[in-house]
């Protein structure tokens, strides 16, 4: 088992229709307004940025995200990460009775050094701070939906 690979999967359930829900997370400059552990977000281009997040953990994560994938028919995002982390995440979004059924998949490599160093001794540790944090972006992401009206992709 290679002790710096991680693969994550976890399903929301939210209230809002699916479209909703996707002009919020296809807006990854916005992440911090409603992620707590999303610290910021810059972007370099239309397609990329830099990202830094940190959850209950004394430690800062970077990671430069590229977009891959952009469905809004499908209704999937996909981003590959380099930098602290090697990898995906994806965002699948269905129609759940009125509201959406988000699925979060992630599959990544820890590069950044101390984690490599502390990935056997760590890993539970690690393992709960990503949890936390995915319940955080859940709980921002349903309180957002309630609040702001989504803007569309291209509007400011």
């Amino acid at each position: 088992m290679d002790w710096c690979h991680y693969r994550f999967r976890v399903v929301w359930a939210l209230a809002a229709p699916p479209e909703a829900v996707f002009a919020v997370l296809e807006r990854p400059e916005d992440y911090p307004l409603w992620w707590p552990q999303v610290r910021e977000v810059a972007r370099l281009d239309q397609e990329s940025g830099t990202v830094r997040f940190r959850s209950f953990l004394p430690y800062e994560l970077r990671v430069t995200a590229r977009a891959v994938r952009h469905d809004p028919v499908a209704l999937v995002l996909e981003i590959g990460l380099a930098g602290d982390l090697e990898g995906w995440v994806r965002w699948t979004l269905t129609a759940h009775g009125t509201g959406t059924r988000v699925r979060y998949d992630q599959e990544v490599e820890v590069l950044r050094p101390l984690m490599r160093r502390l990935a056997l001794p760590c890993r539970p540790v690690f393992r709960a701070n990503h949890a936390v944090m995915m319940r955080a972006g859940r709980r921002g992401l349903a309180a957002r939906l309630r609040a702001v009206p989504p803007r569309p992709a291209g509007e400011i």
